[in-house]
């Protein structure tokens, strides 16, 4: 008479297990994505459209695509994730690398850092959103397997001057300071064109440098100033945008292939919808930090287009030179970037008007 109680309790305890492996069976594919930016769905713009991101793959596929995000720098360094996506996507599978990391697997995309690329975020949004930049990040699987899904705002993407000394209105107000900038040639080379010294100095010795003096001041999106208390050791704040941050979302290029094509689809047009949503977090959180670091600094000061474009005409020449005779980067492949730019600052307003004012 307890053969059958036991029979069944045994039966119940197998059941867990089978269910497991019905679930393990389910999902026949895996994506495991890493980012530097932190589990949080309300401090950033790019957490929340991978999220978003997962939510649309895994029941566009019924759970057999599952997606895992790992936010916060748990899977290492830029470079350490993109090794190893890089390297076949077998433990890792995606990863989100800012303009210094994706240019040490793609050595092209340095050219994307152009000193005041763009005037306004619908002009930047069209041009990575756009074919031309498709076909050019294409060059990314021969160099490194890493297919692009898209390019998120980094902070933000436009930056703000921070410095100890005093406003700066015009390009003479550079004149004699010493900018801290990342450990990127391209940003030394625009600092010096504009009549500034630039010290090369990792995040981490960042605040260090601007308290004893080594540093005058610094450059990051307005988010970053306010989150990481900027105000706290620099006084003055002018938004010029002459740098726009960007992060390329890469998949192993090997992993994307072995997908079925029914979920190659699904993937790459998620990502459009998350990098779509995040582009408009993304300029909310930089309005409202802006905002708030008007509050925070002692001065703040928008340049006006007049003088960014002055400060522009003697930025780029030095920046050309550098990114042709030193970088090495082929010289029509720059001017054919400019080109894309500077044809979307036309034709973007004009298609405004015909659209909404005529």
């Amino acid at each position: 008479m307890q053969r059958k109680p036991l029979a069944r309790l045994a039966a119940l305890a197998a059941l867990p297990l089978a269910m497991a492996g019905t679930q393990a069976q389910a999902q026949s594919h895996e994506m495991a994505i890493a980012t530097l930016i932190p589990e949080n769905l309300e401090n950033n713009s790019i957490y929340p459209a991978l999220v978003h991101f997962k939510e649309l793959v895994e029941s566009r596929t019924d759970g057999d695509l599952a997606v895992n995000i790992f936010g916060g720098g748990q899977m290492g360094s830029e470079v350490e994730t993109g090794s190893q996506v890089q390297s076949g996507g077998r433990a890792l599978q995606s990863s989100v690398l800012t303009s210094g990391a994706m240019s040490s697997f793609y050595g092209d995309y340095q050219v994307v850092t152009a000193p005041f690329l763009f005037d306004n975020w619908r002009q930047a949004w069209a041009f990575f959103d756009s074919q031309w930049f498709a076909d050019f990040m294409s060059g990314a699987i021969e160099a490194a397997d890493m297919r692009y899904l898209g390019t998120f705002d980094d902070g933000g993407g436009f930056v703000a001057f921070t410095n100890n000394e005093h406003l700066i209105k015009t390009v003479e107000d550079l004149e004699g300071l010493n900018i801290r900038t990342e450990e990127n040639p391209a940003h030394v080379a625009t600092m010096k064109a504009l009549g500034a010294s630039a010290t090369p100095l990792p995040w981490g010795e960042l605040i260090t440098a601007l308290e004893t003096g080594l540093a005058d001041g610094q450059f990051n999106a307005p988010v970053i100033n306010t989150t990481y208390g900027l105000d706290e050791v620099t006084d003055y704040t002018t938004l010029t945008g002459h740098v726009y941050n960007s992060a390329s979302w890469v998949v192993s290029e090997t992993w994307f292939q072995e997908l079925p094509e029914e979920y190659q689809r699904i993937v790459t047009d998620a990502a459009r919808e998350a990098v779509e949503l995040s582009h408009g977090a993304s300029a909310m959180l930089a309005t409202a930090s802006w905002q708030k670091s008007c509050q925070l600094f002692e001065e703040c000061y928008i340049m006006p287009t007049e003088e960014r474009q002055r400060m522009a005409e003697i930025a780029r020449p030095a920046w050309k030179k550098w990114i042709v005779e030193d970088f090495g980067a082929d010289k029509q492949l720059v001017e054919d970037m400019l080109a894309k730019v500077d044809a979307l600052r036309d034709s973007l307003p004009d298609e405004a008007f015909q659209r909404y004012g005529q």
